[in-house]
């Protein structure tokens, strides 16, 4: 009996047809594995990922492999994004042993839960040949077997220890890991190291500020090319905007086509950075794009975003996006298709498989002459249009609370960033004005769901889907995310109850994952106990628990004035310390919540009657040093600590700038405010 189709998420939902007897995740599975003397197949993916679907097609839905797995084992079927807790002790064992990791995860354990037998993606003759193997050994060496399992668990635990090392996390310590960076930079190419190539978003997040900071040039040009390198590649959708995963290759030319709302948040945070301090056309089209795509794509009305498009289209990777030269000429004629093949680099051989090519951006644009401007965006429309005829990827619709939190805090700094360079004048004023108007409804729908649905009994649950909450309980980066969300909000929008909302999620988070020596652990104190407590703290696809939480404290503390949260962040951020300099690749978000640390952060109060059109609220937002916190509204406006006790100036607006604590006097013109920033 499978036993998945009343699972939320839709990556258990696509093995409930199975002829595996498939559990979810639960105590009643191993009860089951105990009382049948067999061991427990846990199998470990997520509902985009290219692998799992080849992994499924090839096993999971044979009879015959469907039988031996129901003879011989209890099978379960976890989602990763569901139940990144799960995920983290498994993926650690499976490293142990073999050196290496990612999905499908394949792990044998024993009814307890401790893994014996770990390993990845296997071809259905492997798998069969495997499964006969562990069950021989489970029968007949079954010492052999619970000895391994115990050695593998000494492992974990000793990989997820906490109470290591720490020293401040200080500006030498932030300058060595931005050179580190530097001397990894691939200088050809953008990013860093070889294939397959991530899109390093939290590093350039660091790199951004760490150049506010010290003004240092190389920082700010690995950004600019890397960002420039990604947007002009194959790994950005070209004709509907939105990241894909990674590129298989060193150049960004052909990507793994999933489309994961962590990475797209990110990056939208990362252009709009750029955007903000540099200007850059075409950091501002990407971020507008880029803002676009969450509204049009991931939003779920009167919900939040989706975590994800799928890898593949009925079965096949980028059937969706992949083009030949005959396709452009046919969907745009002789002319304009032939303008297009040289202008997204489709070539007769192809550059992705069967001859197809995967559009990447081999011109400038964003510089271009008006003329071939307009001819680029009405062929990208008509492109776009024939598109939409072939099959479409899947979505992923379940709401994950970490990612969601990330989407919002990108969100509300670019409705920030644009309206600092709104003008009637430009030529996209109107699609710029569409894309905030929708950008904000779909940024609202997600917070106003993460705190109406996902919030139960004061705790934070980690995903939803249909409006209905799931059973999943948060893990430290939901409540770390989300927080620093509800302070973004709060920024943005003034009202009280963001921060109090955020304030009571911090409070939870230190009250129940607090780790010694200043660290966190990723699972509550009160959450079911695995084989061992995750407490993981780099960062990789998306922010630690850690990281996340520690950007969460620095803003709340920011934004009221309470240093205690200060004191948490810098604690725990020393326990990261050690490995920021050593492996800044894995440490981009903790470091660059250190740059807010160590620039302040800024505590900036506008007290004015007009907060949407004041130039001090726009100075402040386009002057922001790295980390900074900015409200703006009238003096002692309810709910928002640093509008308290600050009065007009003369009947007049005025700003008060703090750093760590420490205010100046308010001024109230631009020019000063601009020098107390400088």
């Amino acid at each position: 009996m499978n036993r998945l189709v009343d699972a939320t998420s839709p990556y258990l939902l696509q093995h409930a047809d199975n002829p595996v007897d498939w559990w979810p995740w639960s105590d009643e599975a191993f009860a089951e594995a105990k009382r049948r003397d067999v061991p427990v197949l846990i199998s470990v993916g997520y509902a985009a990922c290219h692998w799992c679907h080849v992994m499924a097609h090839e096993s999971f839905e044979n009879e015959q492999v469907g039988a031996l797995m129901n003879d011989n084992f209890v099978s379960i079927k976890v989602d990763r994004e569901e139940r990144p807790d799960v995920d983290a002790v498994y993926m650690t064992a499976t490293q142990a042993m073999t050196g290496q990791g990612g999905w499908p995860m394949t792990v044998f354990a024993t009814p307890d839960g401790t893994p014996f037998f770990c390993g990845t993606y296997f071809p259905r003759p492997n798998f069969v040949q495997l499964l006969q193997s562990v069950t021989t050994a489970w029968r007949e060496q079954r010492e052999a077997v619970l000895g391994q399992g115990a050695a593998v668990v000494e492992a974990i635990g000793g990989a997820q220890a906490v109470g290591g090392p720490t020293a401040p996390l200080d500006a030498p310590l932030l300058d060595a890991a931005a050179g580190r960076l530097a001397s990894e930079y691939d200088a050809t190419n953008g990013g860093f190291g070889g294939a397959p190539k991530f899109p390093p978003h939290m590093n350039l997040l660091f790199l951004l500020r760490h150049h506010q900071r010290t003004g240092d040039p190389r920082s700010l040009e690995i950004t600019r090319h890397t960002a420039e390198a990604m947007a002009r590649g194959g790994i950005y959708d070209q004709l509907a905007s939105g990241f894909a995963r990674y590129s298989v290759d060193a150049h960004w030319t052909v990507p793994h086509f999933e489309k994961m709302l962590y990475d797209n948040a990110l990056l939208l945070r990362l252009y709009t950075q750029l955007w903000r301090l540099t200007g850059d056309p075409l950091a501002r089209r990407v971020a507008r794009d880029t803002a676009r795509f969450l509204a049009d794509e991931l939003h779920r009305p009167g919900e939040g975003f989706a975590s994800a498009l799928d890898a593949d289209t009925e079965g096949v990777e980028g059937l969706t996006y992949a083009w030949t030269p005959e396709q452009l000429v046919e969907a745009l004629g002789e002319e304009d298709g032939r303008w297009a093949t040289d202008l997204f680099a489709v070539t007769e051989e192809g550059t992705f498989e069967h001859g197809t090519s995967v559009l990447k951006l081999a011109r400038d644009v964003d510089d271009a002459a008006p003329e071939v401007r307009a001819r680029w965006q009405q062929v990208v429309g008509r492109l776009l249009s024939a598109r939409d005829t072939r099959p479409q990827p899947a979505r992923d619709d379940k709401v994950v609370a970490a990612w969601n939190g990330l989407a919002i805090t990108a969100i509300v700094e670019f409705l920030q960033v644009a309206a600092l360079y709104a003008s009637p004048q430009d030529e996209d004023a109107n699609l710029m004005d569409g894309v905030t108007i929708v950008a904000d409804g779909a940024m609202r729908d997600a917070a106003e769901h993460l705190a109406s649905v996902h919030v139960v009994d004061g705790r934070l649950r980690r995903v939803s889907r249909d409006g209905k909450v799931g059973e999943p309980a948060g893990v430290l980066e939901d409540y770390g995310c989300v927080a620093e969300a509800f302070c973004s909000l709060h920024q943005l929008t003034g009202e009280g109850r963001w921060l109090t909302l955020a304030g009571d999620l911090l409070d939870t988070a230190l009250a129940h994952f607090a780790a010694p020596g200043g660290a966190f652990y990723d699972t509550a104190d009160d959450a079911e106990r695995l084989v061992a407590r995750p407490a993981d703290p780099t960062d990789n696809a998306t922010p630690s628990g850690r990281s996340a939480l520690v950007a969460g404290l620095v803003a709340y503390s920011a934004l009221t004035g309470e240093t205690r949260y200060r004191e948490a962040a810098e604690a725990a951020l020393a326990t990261v310390a050690p490995i920021v300099g050593k492996h800044p690749r894995f440490t981009g978000y903790a470091a660059m919540v250190g740059e807010a640390l160590l620039s302040g952060p800024y505590e900036i109060a506008v007290v004015t009657d007009d907060p949407a059109g004041d130039p001090l609220v726009a100075a402040a937002r386009r002057h922001a040093p790295p980390g900074a916190v900015v409200v703006a509204g009238q003096p002692d406006q309810p709910g928002v600590p640093l509008l308290a006790d600050r009065p007009l100036v003369d009947g007049r607006s005025a700003a008060y700038v703090c750093r760590g604590f420490v205010c100046q006097r308010p001024v109230t013109s631009v020019e000063e405010l601009v020098a107390e920033l400088s």
